[in-house]
């Protein structure tokens, strides 16, 4: 008596056999795993990189009547956060800001203001050369305009007082944005090129010529991206880390947790593949299509340098990205020991874009 047809397993089959031909095209390699690895050693090798804004925040004990708290406060490289002392020290452990300053002044008002930092192990120490730079060139302009340096209106302290904390390096940074460039890639070139491969080869029309169900297509080949993203993901996250030492906080828990949201972000990445399949009348026009989507989020969207440095009004549109979202939830749980819990407003994000592209994706898919 003849079994019947096992729609899982013929699933299977088609996954298996789209994996194959995944690995075996260069394209989707050299996106998903070369650029990413080349950028993550050229960044690992090179060290710690320049910040063009530098997060500090001001001791809530600092005088804040006198000229030198206003000059601080109106230089635009200084991004200065407000929080209470407990939250400002948290961040300071974990990065978040590169120095607390804490102004003095003296009882005779004739004498200079005393500027003290506080910073941390997890802090890039190019931030702080930067900062005592910015509080440097201010001083010596106030001196010129009030005393013609006569005297000084304030003096840096040459001791930093350091608390304890992670030790930051570039690659805390740029690995997370370097897969999330590897898994938009995927997503999106990935997914185009093969749907539009399959309507133009005749394969998807031969596919109906079976009894495997429609959805069961669109899974089995789906289920070979996702497949594909997690082991590139794997990959990644383990040559950082120990090549690099990239930081997973938690150890394992960590390196799960960032799978998960590999998972979360290739998913949606592969909506947008689905709808640049739909939209595309011949293999041409893919590119441009694709690059579209994925250029802007790879330029402004936290991959290879911070948003902070950037005008309001391109921040803004950063913040829409969904790729933004993901490079911040990777950076919050890997290296701040965040877990998905706390990462809710990002997966919020994600889920909203993942509704929005699935919607357009089903109006545009077609079949042949």
């Amino acid at each position: 008596m003849p079994q019947p047809y096992s729609q899982l397993r013929a699933m299977m089959a088609i996954t298996k056999a789209s994996l194959k031909g995944v690995f075996r095209s260069p394209s989707a390699v050299i996106f998903s795993f070369v650029f990413p690895l080349i950028f993550i050693l050229v960044f690992g090798f090179i060290g710690n990189s320049g910040r063009v804004s530098v997060r500090v925040a001001f001791d809530p004990k600092s005088d804040t009547s006198n000229i030198v708290y206003k000059g601080l406060r109106s230089i635009s490289a200084l991004n200065v956060i407000e929080k209470d002392s407990a939250e400002l020290v948290r961040d300071l452990e974990k990065g978040r800001i590169s120095a607390i300053i804490s102004l003095k002044n003296d009882a005779d008002l004739t004498k200079p203001v005393q500027i003290h930092l506080k910073t941390s192990d997890a802090v890039n120490p190019q931030n702080i050369q930067i900062l005592r730079s910015i509080m440097d060139g201010m001083i010596k302009g106030m001196n010129e305009g009030l005393f013609g340096e006569a005297k000084s209106v304030a003096v840096v302290s040459d001791e930093v007082v350091k608390i304890e904390g992670r030790i930051y390096r570039t690659i805390d940074f740029i690995l997370p944005g370097q897969l999330g460039f590897s898994l938009l890639s995927a997503g999106v070139f990935g997914v185009a090129f093969i749907f539009f491969s399959l309507r133009q080869t005749l394969v998807l029309k031969r596919f109906f010529a079976t009894p495997i169900k429609r959805e069961y297509i669109v899974l089995g080949e789906a289920l070979s991206r996702v497949l594909f993203g997690l082991i590139t993901a794997v990959v990644i996250l383990g040559f950082g880390h120990y090549l690099f030492k990239f930081t997973l906080v938690n150890g394992w828990i960590t390196f799960l947790e960032l799978v998960v949201l590999s998972f979360l972000g290739l998913l949606v990445f592969m909506g947008f593949g689905f709808i640049v399949s739909g939209m595309a009348k011949n293999e041409s026009v893919i590119p441009p299509f694709a690059n579209l989507i994925t250029l802007p989020q790879f330029l402004i969207g936290g991959t290879f340098f911070s948003t902070d440095a950037f005008p309001r009004w391109l921040k803004s549109v950063a913040d829409i990205m969904p790729l933004k979202h993901l490079n911040d939830a990777m950076r919050n749980v890997a290296f701040e020991g965040a877990h998905l819990n706390d990462c809710l407003k990002q997966i919020g994000v994600l889920a909203i874009w993942g509704v929005i592209v699935y919607i357009i994706a089903i109006k545009v898919f077609r079949w042949e």
